[in-house]
């Protein structure tokens, strides 16, 4: 046979190489690429995919704060639908290499937030882990 193996499954050469370059599928004399067509776009996605969904569950976390908690004030209700409010802004301006910085200040904020009730305290927790995550595939990804 001329072509692919009928079991092969990969783009390789017929030489047991990879298409990029050498046999351990890395590109020839080049950084290891991440397979994505545009990395740029894609974890600017991923960041502001992660700021939405904060938003999403810091809007829909209020009632049941209220119900359980009890005593979760005006203050503290206007500082979730603030912090909701700019993780939406933020999640528009991905784009813009300070965002990612304003980004984690929002974490840290949430936290703060905590002081308010200790529910605020765990969703900062859990939204602080998500973007270390967040940040730590864009450092893989961009390099």
């Amino acid at each position: 046979m001329t072509g692919p193996e009928r079991g092969d499954v990969g783009g390789g050469r017929p030489d047991g190489t990879a298409a990029g370059g050498d046999p351990g599928g890395q590109p020839a004399g080049g950084p290891r690429r991440s397979g994505l067509r545009n990395p740029d776009r894609a974890v600017r996605g991923l960041g502001a995919g992660t700021l939405v969904l904060e938003a999403l569950v810091l809007v829909l976390a209020i009632q049941p704060i209220r119900v359980v908690g009890g005593d979760l004030g005006g203050a503290a209700i206007g500082t979730v639908v603030a912090l909701a409010v700019a993780a939406v802004l933020l999640a528009g301006m991905m784009r813009r290499p300070w965002a990612w910085h304003a980004g984690t200040v929002l974490q840290g904020v949430l936290m703060l937030a905590g002081l308010l009730h200790w529910s605020l305290l765990a969703l900062g927790v859990v939204f602080a882990l998500v973007w270390g995550y967040a940040l730590h595939v864009r450092r893989v990804i961009l390099g």
